[in-house]
């Protein structure tokens, strides 16, 4: 079989592959532990080049056997960024652009794999916590299971993204509190219900292992190589994590030459992993987060601790622009590549800006930049940040004034 157990990333405790997230032992996470032997037996470049222009290319490498609920994710934009690049100084920049995916974001890769793993299991119906993107990508995958779903959301999210989710028949719930508060609810009624399937909770092992194809995307597209350096936002810090495994998978099987890839993370201003980084100490959780950009707003991020081991590890830094910061990166990026991307967007470009004014990344260095969503959904924070439009009346004079 594929997947020989779940492992504790704390203390290394097994346990059966089911749905289940926490070790009884240590309270640690759970991550998935693949049989290696299985998947060099099956994998191959070749196998992957000739599969569909989706993350299910890379089936070989997810935790999961049943038919995929698929709704065509993954395998998104690559975009050699010139003009970013050149405003920035660097030579080889690229974008992975997840704004085009099914749902907008990158959700859609993690909840493919969840809710596949659900269908697999059994469950009856899914749900989540969410700022947002996985609220949409969860109820759209749900509606394609056939599938009832229940999305748990903090106070304050963006319409667009609450109206995503109810557009495809989900029960959302607005916890009057922040992400973590809906969290804990979340988690409750998954434990008061184990035949429902709750993707960022008791399916979380499995969920994760979705975000991993970003990594492998990246070494397909710069031809089975690794870059020297990613810039990853940063929210749970499971994404940058995810991204992590990925590349040593490929290592593992022998499809890229082992390269020691600098990890970089940005964070809005003030939350725990950034600060941990930036300025010392443990990941301390953050009650109040006083920023825009409600999907990198966890306070308490329970990958945070491992994110940081990452990024200090590798040699990479992390960053944590404003708000003024961010917004001004997400209009940087549509003026010079016209890509609109929603505000964690404008957290990952801000950082790469100051990553290289700060030296950090050399102009030479083959750098993978993630946007994770799409800047329609978090239009109404930059719209104060814009021109007005220009107001006329239908006369050719009036047009040839203003713009004399």
């Amino acid at each position: 079989m594929k997947v020989e157990a779940l492992k504790c990333r704390i203390c290394g405790k097994e346990f059966p592959p089911e749905a289940l997230y926490t070790c009884d032992n240590c309270f640690g996470p759970l991550e998935v532990k693949y049989n290696w032997d299985w998947i060099h037996d099956h994998a191959s470049t070749e196998k992957i080049e000739k599969g569909p222009n989706s993350l299910w290319r890379y089936r070989d490498f997810l935790p999961v056997n049943g038919e995929p609920v698929d709704l065509g994710a993954g395998f998104t934009r690559f975009i050699r960024a010139t003009n970013l690049g050149e405003e920035l100084g660097l030579k080889n920049l690229f974008l992975i652009d997840d704004s085009v995916n099914p749902t907008y974001s990158f959700k859609d890769r993690v909840v493919s794999v969840a809710v596949t793993k659900a269908k697999e299991f059994g469950m009856k119906a899914v749900g989540c916590a969410s700022t947002g993107n996985l609220a949409g990508s969860l109820s759209a995958h749900a509606a394609k299971a056939n599938l009832p779903a229940y999305i748990f959301m903090p106070k304050g999210v963006e319409k667009g993204k609450i109206i995503q989710a109810l557009v495809h028949g989900a029960k959302v719930i607005e916890v009057d509190g922040t992400y973590d508060d809906a969290n804990r609810v979340a988690t409750e009624v998954a434990e008061e219900h184990p035949d429902w399937g709750f993707v960022n909770i008791n399916l979380r092992p499995y969920y994760a292992e979705g975000s991993k194809t970003l990594a492998y995307e990246a070494a397909e597209r710069l031809g089975w190589n690794l870059p020297d350096q990613v810039v990853v936002p940063m929210a749970s810090g499971a994404l940058l994590c995810a991204i992590y495994r990925g590349f040593r998978d490929l290592e593992r099987v022998g499809f890229v030459e082992e390269r020691d890839v600098v990890f970089n993370g940005s964070q809005p201003y003030g939350l725990p992993i950034s600060k941990a980084i930036k300025y010392g100490g443990g990941i301390e959780p953050v009650r109040k987060m006083d920023t825009l950009v409600h999907s990198l707003a966890i306070g308490n991020p329970a990958d945070g601790m491992f994110a940081k081991d990452i990024i200090e590890r590798t040699g990479g830094f992390a960053e944590d622009p404003t708000d003024r910061d961010t917004i001004e990166a997400v209009k940087l990026l549509a003026k010079t590549e016209g890509i609109f991307t929603e505000l964690a967007g404008g957290v990952t470009v801000a950082g790469l800006k100051r990553l290289v004014e700060d030296g950090r990344i050399d102009k030479s260095d083959v750098v993978v930049v993630y946007l994770t969503g799409n800047g329609l959904k978090t239009g109404e924070p930059v719209l104060d940040y814009l021109d007005d439009t220009i107001k006329i009346k239908p006369r050719l004079e009036e047009f040839e004034e203003v713009v004399a």
